[in-house]
């Protein structure tokens, strides 16, 4: 039976709402009014644990079969690491930039296995990962620790791994961000970043990554909101509104056949309020199959009415939009061909937690030891002050805030005597005076960074640290790049991830328990390069 132009147009959108047990009045009556493709998943909005997230999307689907609606795609930002949107019970996977300090293919399918098993179990069957970002710039705000490196082939290599590891179990990988995120230097979550590199250099860095990632059937690629002047001159787009970047670039010249979506339509990259059903319109005509609204209302609102009104007045071609919805059924065909989900109890479970470990294990990197500390030998009485920031979402993207520091409850399984000191992520002056003054006692300071060549607190409280003469070993505990900040550090190990299975290997790293088998998957300026790893 042929849909209505209302059904088509509902047909493109991925809404969101706010609600963890059900479904809420007034978003059911959004569902039979717009009739969505499907949902995004958020952890702020949607999700408490597994069990609560499994009821909650077979309670999605029974509504939908209800309402005559066929399955809906049902997405979620599960890439492991900085970004989980389903977090207690998961597995703790380190994350990309972990995997690229291993260099292990087999690893990354294996984290995707782990990715889309669990997702599938729960009642996702589209995971917004892996990003396919080369992150060639140290101060890119959004993407980081994302990536799995700097080097575009390394990426593609473990990215595709990960997408055929994840869609081996039945759900669809999104490779993201296109044509590629990872030298801005401004977040598309507060305006609008530029990517001022010419076609050769995009073809060298930023786009071999998505081509290995459509290699191996990535189902979906998600745009990026970042202006592409090398295709559409000083006064860019974003490429999500760009029909240069994804039906020139993307589908012609690329060969890409899956579907496109966008990212996150309420970023600020975008225009908002009145203006946003414009450049949704803008998106479809750019080649965009589906649109990604967030909760509000007011802009699920302007976004359907403004696409339909599009279609209706010929606007937005017809045979173009049908050829959309031909993907979009393509994709639905794709996950109905796939084996059942397996039960909840997978989820967070000891084969999927090993491959954490190993991952966490063979990440960890020793930068530099040129005071000989490691592996540690302490005396029983010997006391360690273990300093850690309070984790804080950096990013939007990033549900750092979530976690609770284990560090000093890793280095304490191996020695007895470590005190823990949680600091604010900026500390203030007198913070690192009183925190200095405390830790004078000690024998050893085991001192995590997050992201402190861009925090001068964090700098501050590093060097004054070193001036007491205290032996120190400052830990990178998301991106490396912190060591150029203060290169007077003599012993700097970085972990990539501050999620339990890499506080537990950098403990038994700087014990000696296991080696360290990590290199550094960046390079950090004016000290090492790529590949980096210290050698006695």
């Amino acid at each position: 039976m042929a849909l209505s132009d209302g059904e088509m147009t509902g047909q493109r959108l991925l809404l969101a709402f706010d609600g963890r047990d059900g479904i809420p009045a007034e978003f059911a009556k959004t569902m039979q009014a717009y009739r969505p493709a499907g949902l995004t998943l958020f952890r702020h909005l949607n999700i408490d644990n597994p069990a609560q997230l499994r009821r909650l999307t077979g309670l999605l689907q029974d509504a939908a079969r209800q309402m005559g609606l066929p399955p809906l795609l049902i997405a979620a930002d599960q890439e492991g690491g900085q970004l989980m949107a389903i977090g207690g019970g998961t597995t703790l996977l380190p994350g990309n930039m972990a995997l690229g300090a291993t260099g292990d293919p087999d690893l990354a399918r294996r984290s995707g296995e782990v990715l889309g098993r669990e997702l599938a179990a729960m009642g996702i069957n589209i995971n917004y990962a892996p990003s396919c970002d080369v992150n060639s710039n140290p101060r890119n705000p959004g993407i980081g620790i994302r990536s799995f490196g700097e080097d575009p082939q390394m990426v593609g290599v473990l990215a595709a791994a990960q997408i055929e590891g994840m869609q081996s179990c039945g759900v669809a990988a999104c490779a993201k961000h296109f044509p590629g995120h990872g030298d801005t230097e401004s977040d598309s979550h507060h305006g609008l970043p530029v990517v001022p590199h010419d076609m050769s250099r995009l073809q060298r860095v930023e786009l071999p990554p998505f081509q290995r990632a459509f290699a191996a059937g990535a189902r979906m690629v998600m745009t990026a909101h970042m202006a592409l002047r090398a295709l559409d001159g000083p006064d860019a787009p974003p490429a999500t509104l760009s029909r240069r970047v994804v039906t020139g670039l993307l589908r012609e010249l690329l060969g890409y056949e899956g579907v496109v979506i966008t990212d996150a339509m309420d970023m600020r990259a975008i225009t908002q309020g009145d203006a946003l059903g414009e450049h949704a319109v803008r998106a479809l005509e750019a080649g965009c199959d589906l649109l990604l609204v967030m909760s509000d209302p007011k802009d699920q609102e302007r976004v359907y009415g403004a696409a339909r009104r599009a279609l209706e007045d010929g606007r937005l071609d017809r045979a173009s939009f049908n050829a959309s919805l031909a993907r979009i059924s393509e994709l639905r065909k794709w996950l109905a061909g796939q084996p059942d989900p397996p039960d909840l109890d997978v989820v967070g479970s000891l084969l999927h937690c090993a491959v954490a470990d190993d991952i966490a294990r063979r990440s960890v990197t020793l930068v530099r030891d040129e005071a000989g500390l490691l592996p540690l030998r302490l005396q029983p009485a010997a006391r360690i002050a273990a300093i850690v920031p309070k984790p804080l979402d950096l990013t939007p993207a990033d549900t750092s805030s979530y976690v609770v520091p284990t560090m000093a409850a890793s280095l304490r399984e191996l020695h007895p005597n470590v005190d823990e000191f949680v600091v604010s992520q900026t500390p203030s002056d007198n913070e690192i005076a009183a925190l200095v003054e405390r830790v004078r006692g000690y024998d050893l300071v085991v001192l995590g960074t997050l992201n402190a060549f861009a925090q001068p607190g964090q700098q501050a409280l590093v060097a004054q640290v070193l001036k007491t003469g205290i032996l120190t070993v400052v830990v990178a505990l998301r991106l490396p790049y912190d060591l150029a900040s203060f290169p007077q550090a003599q012993t700097f190990v970085a972990t990539y991830s501050i999620l339990e299975p890499s506080m537990k290997a950098l403990a038994s790293a700087l014990f000696g328990a296991e080696h360290f088998e990590g290199k550094l998957p960046v390079s950090i300026p004016g000290l090492y390069s790529i590949g980096h790893r210290w050698e006695r």
